[in-house]
């Protein structure tokens, strides 16, 4: 029997708000999956028959028959079905829940009434959700403007702009907006072709504690990422860095969930050591996401400022994807200076995001970010699994954030990274 995505939703909701929780006993220190039916559908086929012909296709071959489970390798990117439906969304989590992510991703940012909602960013509604076409749009930092003379239509809303309650009227969509738009609702076209809005209909946005109760619920484990604020801080005066950091841990408390099954997260420094010194029982497996070098050329710099991290108290560092990977002489995938140099340390990592440029020609060819240390040895969609190989097999990461769940879920259960 397969239950409908709508059925899902609905049930996890309704168990949510009860306060029902669906968690197992912990046993030796590690905690089991509840039992959930996981389906992977066609995509991690498609790349397997789409690699170059050797020993990793054939090994990946060899488990196209066999049935997964959830995996904590696999890390649902803004909940780990984004390349089909709206980011940080029930519908997206549920999809990614579904093909076998092991840890569900919400970002926080701060509403005016300083409530945490899911967002990507502070000032992303305009491109995440529906706000523009509606009432709220007035409210939105820069309202919505057409496009006249060959300028581009703008809108800039931020999340400190509007109230919890009336962030929850919203609809979130698909990433993206269109520029030559004329009217709000034009404006909310924008999605790249290799997406699809078959299920952009109205996704359910969620606050952070809505998020804790559904995960909770599934029985997985979380990842928060503070977002840095777009406002000035303190917020309405006394509303400061500190207390945002402290909300955080304040939320996963109060919904008494084990600081064992919480993997917080943040591109500042300062998050991090505050988590170490004020909530150790969170900062001791806190998630340091590292941007340093931004750049081809600059990975050997932030390589080389590993040892501050782990001399900081840091255990986990998380890299985008071309941190890790460079290619060799031959054109073939090896681990990087940054990946061998963080494992010297003993530092952990968890890297992002999989499945978020597109098909893997055209990324190539547009110099993608996350495949920009290895455009010359990326020649196939399926290549992504020769990348997901090295990340496992070779640098030993700890989890891969994917926006479609199901091709990470995959490739760990034929390894058995569970």
């Amino acid at each position: 029997m397969r239950a409908t995505v709508s059925a899902v939703v609905t049930g996890a909701i309704v168990a949510a708000v009860a306060g029902a929780s669906a968690i197992p006993a912990i046993r030796h220190g590690r905690r089991e999956f509840p039992p959930r039916h996981i389906e992977l559908g066609p995509r991690p086929e498609f790349l397997v028959n789409n690699m170059e012909e050797g020993e990793l296709k054939d090994k990946l071959s060899s488990c196209l028959e066999n049935e997964a489970v959830t995996t904590k390798f696999s890390i649902g990117h803004r909940g780990g079905g984004i390349l089909q439906f709206p980011e940080e969304t029930v519908e997206s989590h549920m999809a990614g829940i579904r093909m076998g992510a092991g840890i569900e991703e919400c970002d926080v940012a701060f509403t005016k009434d300083l409530e945490f909602v899911c967002r990507h960013d502070q000032c992303d509604l305009h491109s995440t959700t529906n706000i523009v076409a509606t009432e709220l749009g007035a409210k939105c930092t820069t309202p919505f403007k057409p496009a006249n003379g060959g300028k581009a239509a703008t809108a800039k809303c931020c999340t400190s702009d509007i109230t919890l309650a009336e962030f929850k009227t919203l609809c979130g969509k698909m990433e993206g907006f269109n520029k030559s738009a004329t009217t709000p609702e034009d404006f909310l076209l924008g999605t790249p072709d290799w997406r699809t809005d078959l299920y952009s209909t109205c996704g359910t946005v969620l606050s952070h504690r809505d998020y804790i109760k559904l995960i909770d619920t599934e029985g997985l484990w979380f990842t928060t990422e503070l977002k840095k604020p777009k406002v000035s801080m303190p917020f309405q005066g006394d509303y400061t860095l500190d207390k945002y950091r402290q909300q955080l841990v304040d939320e996963y408390v109060e919904a008494g969930i084990d600081p064992d099954r919480v993997f917080l997260q943040s591109f500042v420094f300062d998050d991090v050591t505050y988590w170490l010194e004020n909530a150790p029982e969170f900062g001791k497996q806190a998630v340091l996401l590292d941007q340093m070098g931004d750049s081809p050329h600059t990975i050997p710099e932030a390589a080389a400022n590993l040892t501050f991290y782990k001399d900081a108290g840091v255990r986990i560092v998380s890299p985008p994807l071309p941190y890790l990977v460079s290619v060799d002489e031959d054109g073939e995938y090896v681990p990087s200076v940054y990946a061998k140099t963080a494992k010297e340390l003993g530092l952990d990592i968890i890297t992002w995001s999989l499945e978020r440029s597109g098909p893997l020609v055209q990324a190539v060819e547009a110099g993608d970010y996350y495949y920009s240390t290895i455009l010359n040895g990326t020649h196939r969609d399926g290549d992504m699994f020769k990348l997901l190989d090295v990340l496992g097999r070779q640098i030993g990461v700890l989890g891969v954030f994917s926006d479609w769940s199901a091709t990470v879920t995959y490739y760990a259960n034929c390894m058995g990274f569970f």
